[in-house]
């Protein structure tokens, strides 16, 4: 005699993936989280280079700094520069951003140095 299903069963498997979802959705969220951390630090150093760069040449560091990001994360960049000796250092600061309401992951924070060309 083959197996039949009771009435009652039917369905079930379909409720345990409904209770699994918020789990996965987590998870996504996550994964998408540690990106935006990982793309934003290296938009942080492509800033530092740019800004030490132009600062290197008397140029206008700041606003070169803050172009070399994506736009989505301009205005969430900061850039400072500082002199040593025949060497100028600069510093990138980007927010990260959340996908998360309410969480805050703080700034990315990249410093390049270059020589100071005369």
């Amino acid at each position: 005699m083959p197996y039949r299903r009771r009435a009652r069963d039917r369905g079930q498997v379909a409720i345990e993936y409904l209770g699994f979802i918020p789990i996965l959705v987590l998870v996504a969220l996550a994964a998408v989280q540690i990106g935006l951390v990982a793309y934003t630090a290296q938009q942080a150093g492509t800033a530092a280079r740019t800004g030490a760069r132009s600062a290197s040449l008397n140029g206008p560091y700041a606003q070169d700094c803050q172009a070399a990001v994506s736009t989505w994360l301009a205005d969430g960049t900061d850039c400072t520069s500082a002199e040593l000796g025949d060497e100028v250092q600069v510093t990138a600061t980007v927010d990260i951003p959340s996908i998360v309401p309410g969480w805050d992951f703080g700034d990315a924070h990249k410093t390049a140095t270059m020589p100071i060309d005369h």
